[in-house]
């Protein structure tokens, strides 16, 4: 179920077309001559309830219809010639243009009752507006419709419900059960090659997908990791595992989705899980053109065959499947990458710390070594300066003795000389005794003693004096006297 409200301080402006032309000229009574097309500035916001499903079913369709996006390159009278013959049977028509969005308007279509609102429905949505561009009509059944001047009220959700993005980009992001939107052509990535194709550059998501050069970042904290986009009004923040700006800014304005930057997958923070869009399977399509068919004329679901008992519930139930297999085959993905991350961080960290102890060990081993060998260097010093100082004291004793020896050379050279002085005179002195022995001897032999006696005895020169001699005769001199 949707609704909408829309703030604005502007009233409907009625407008004025040659409707003639567009009206069927096949049928003999025309169902509503007088349709009313109006105009009027606001800001839209979409709400769904959180309830119940957003596909269509008996007890969410109604007679009014809302055309979420129309390019602006196709003005209002080309909106009313894609409708056709089916303008006959609307009986109001409202554009409603939003000055801050210049690519795009959204209108309100009532028709005259539910059979030709399912009609309309069927013609048109998912339908191209122009075959050479890429915008389709998207239409959404809404219970009602409120107009307030006050913005507060008029973005605040109503009991039981959350708001969707008004860029048919973004709805088409959403999974169907959430956007309403059964099936897409892609899931619109940032690698998509429809990316080139969009002219919604009102929307802030549109323009960062498109902007993929210039990263952004948190509109809060500055930091570039870990950044969720909202899809209502593009609000860049931070993941709960960082600064969790982008909680804080559902809290604050319960704006729910939000896109995942890094992934692309968009979470909801009412219902707590993902609700992106997954790749579309063959069933997606099937459901598609069962729901289509199921749509008849009369606008009974029960009376077609296609019945919620049938196959309706068939290729819902294996379309669930497929989804949440590929859902947890990606989220198995992330979570495989992650851990990958995560124990690649592990081992860089352990060899850092391996690193790091190798080297504290070999500095320490170094260390250790170097105070070893200072140790040994200084007691070697210590060594050096002991052999030194004896080499130093051996050197002083050596010159002592030297003089010792020296002065006791010389005085055994002077007792020497004493003695060999001493000896010679000893010599002499036995010499002048034994000849003074032979001449008593001899005197005493001799017959005339008397005439010897009174003679004079006179020394012979010696031609070689020596200062023994000469003292040995002194001395023999003094002793005779």
């Amino acid at each position: 179920m949707f609704f909408l409200r829309v703030h604005s301080v502007d009233t409907e402006q009625p407008l004025t077309f040659e409707v003639a032309e567009f009206i069927s000229t096949t049928t003999a009574s025309v169902p509503n001559p007088n349709p009313k097309f109006t105009e009027r500035r606001g800001v839209a916001h979409l709400f769904r309830s959180t309830s119940h499903s957003s596909l269509p079913n008996p007890s969410s369709r109604s007679t009014l219809l809302f055309i979420v996006a129309v390019p602006n390159y196709l003005s209002f009278d080309d909106l009313i010639r894609f409708c056709g013959s089916h303008i006959d049977h609307v009986s109001e028509l409202l554009f409603i243009r939003n000055d801050g969005m210049e690519d795009r308007y959204s209108v309100l279509i009532r028709l005259v009752n539910q059979s030709t609102a399912d009609g309309f429905y069927r013609s048109f949505n998912g339908k191209k507006f122009s075959p050479a561009e890429a915008e389709v009509c998207h239409l959404l059944f809404m219970m009602s419709v409120e107009y307030t001047e006050s913005a507060e009220i008029a973005g605040t959700p109503p009991p039981g419900c959350t708001e969707l993005p008004t860029c048919p980009v973004c709805l088409e992001r959403l999974d169907p059960d959430t956007s309403g939107i059964l099936s897409t052509i892609c899931d619109h990535s940032f690698q998509c090659p429809c990316i080139s194709k969009w002219t919604y550059l009102s929307c802030q998501l549109c323009r960062f997908c498109q902007q993929q050069d210039e990263k952004p970042t948190c509109f809060v904290c500055g930091t570039l990791e870990d950044l969720w986009v909202c899809m209502i009004c593009g609000f860049v923040g931070c993941g709960r595992y960082k600064e969790g700006h982008a909680v804080r800014h559902w809290k604050d304005t319960q704006h729910c989705y939000s896109l995942d930057m890094r992934t692309q997958q968009i979470w909801d923070y009412v219902g707590d899980g993902y609700v992106h869009r997954l790749n579309q399977s063959k069933n997606d399509v099937k459901l598609a053109e069962m729901n289509s068919h199921c749509m008849s004329s009369e606008g009974d679901y029960g009376t077609c065959g296609c019945s919620d008992d049938s196959g309706i519930s068939g290729a819902l139930f294996s379309s669930k499947v497929e989804a949440i297999v590929d859902e947890y085959n990606r989220l198995l993905a992330t979570q495989l990458e992650t851990q990958r991350q995560y124990y690649e961080s592990l081992l860089v960290e352990a060899k850092s710390k391996v690193g790091s102890s190798i080297s504290e060990a070999v500095e320490k081993a170094v260390t250790s070594k170097m105070q070893d060998i200072q140790i040994k260097f200084e007691k070697c010093l210590e060594e050096k300066n002991a052999v030194a100082d004896i080499n130093r004291n051996l050197i002083k004793n050596q010159e002592i003795w030297r003089k010792k020896v020296k002065e006791i050379e010389e005085r055994d050279a002077a007792a020497q000389r004493l003695r060999d002085e001493k000896i010679l005179d000893l010599e002499e002195q036995i010499r002048d005794l034994t000849v003074y022995i032979e001449a008593q001897r001899t005197l005493g032999n001799m017959t005339d003693s008397d005439g010897i006696r009174e003679g004079t005895l006179l020394p012979l020169p010696n031609k070689q004096s020596s200062p023994a001699t000469a003292k040995r005769q002194t001395k023999s001199g003094r002793r005779r006297n």
